[in-house]
């Protein structure tokens, strides 16, 4: 048995809501819940009834005893398991058959310090926040939080560009005119405003890697992307990852300089970009498919992350189902820039 006190655990709810617990090598991951006042829905405690089944999708643990009507050996070699008699041999991430609410539980809220502002370029913004209680914003790399936006009475959902182990987290912002975050960064905004942030949340986020990587990006739908990149900085994963990034123009392009950084840090990381205008200077012009072939999907031995704009994300769906292949994992998330008053911006 590991010598470590305890692990990290992710539970992450039906509804894309994601918590934290801390759990012992020598109790269960629903014991530890419980302790956080999180109830994992559950009947028997057992491992007799199966209420409780979720999938593990990174880590590694003990199943513990149970009975085949509860779990098949089909549905534990696919990674299901039992919060209820699971215990944890390292940091894991569960996806919990039940929305948080049924769990009695929902995301967390904080109050953090606009740290700076810095514009790439017209179309984009970088800003970054000081968290107040930062030990206790957990998240998994590639989701989201919401951001009350100041002076406004409105929310926008934007994804960390920046890895869990920051203190301060960023994000990407693509200038919109009369968006409700827009207006704030390139209008009104300080350094040293304070903003109220709710998450984590989101089901795009990165998960253990036992394949080769192929990650899709449009537009500041590379924001999720660096931050899972940042991750596999810190903890290598052995396998090959490589990144496609498309953008309108040339003034999209941005953090050029850091993919080439996670070039020369991530074992096995590399990447490539295109400029859909025409007259570009980029050496490819055209759209992220004229880049995705059988050879970057691995013929399907491979884990697809794919974020952008919904008329991109389509065609890439769209473009790998015409090459007659289907991923191994396929994990997307597509982002709608807001008009005034409308649907939310998010990056």
């Amino acid at each position: 048995m590991s010598s470590r006190m305890s692990f990290q655990v992710a539970l992450n709810f039906e509804d894309g809501i994601t918590r934290f617990v801390e759990c012992r090598p020598d109790e269960t991951v629903a014991e530890a819940s419980y302790k956080a006042r999180i109830n994992i829905p559950l009947d028997c405690r057992d491992g007799a009834c199966g209420t409780c089944k979720s999938l593990c999708e990174s880590g590694r643990y003990d199943g513990g005893d149970y009975i085949d009507e509860a779990l098949t050996d089909d549905e534990a070699a696919r990674g299901y398991c039992l919060p209820c008699q699971m215990t944890p041999r390292s940091d894991l991430v569960l996806r919990i058959n039940s929305s948080s609410a049924a769990a009695k539980t929902g995301p967390a809220t904080f109050a953090a310090t606009l740290a700076g502002i810095r514009r790439h370029s017209p179309s984009t913004v970088e800003f970054t926040l000081d968290a107040d209680d930062r030990e206790n914003l957990e998240f998994l790399p590639g989701q989201y939080v919401n951001i009350a936006v100041p002076g406004t009475g409105h929310t926008r959902s934007y994804s960390m560009s920046s890895g869990p182990g920051r203190r301060l987290l960023s994000f990407l912002v693509r200038i919109v005119p009369g968006g409700a975050i827009s207006g704030y960064l390139t209008e009104r905004a300080r350094i040293g405003d304070r903003l109220e942030l709710t998450g984590p949340m989101g089901c795009f986020y990165l998960r253990e890697l036992t394949r080769p990587a192929l990650l899709l990006a449009g537009g500041t739908g590379l924001a999720p992307l660096l931050s899972m990149l940042e991750q596999l900085a810190r903890r290598p994963a052995g396998q090959p990852v490589r990144l496609l990034y498309g953008v309108t123009s040339d003034q999209d392009l941005v953090h050029l300089d850091t993919l080439e950084a996670f070039a020369d840090t991530v074992g096995g990381f590399t990447f490539d970009h295109c400029v859909a205008d025409p007259a570009s200077t980029a050496r490819n012009t055209g759209f992220v498919t004229g880049l995705l072939d059988r050879p970057a999907l691995y013929d399907g031995d491979a884990d697809v992350y794919l974020c952008g704009p919904p008329p991109m994300v389509e065609a890439v769906r769209a473009h790998i189902g015409s090459l007659g292949v289907t991923p191994a994992g396929f994990h997307y998330e597509k982002f709608t820039p807001a008009v005034p008053h409308d649907t939310a911006e998010a990056a």
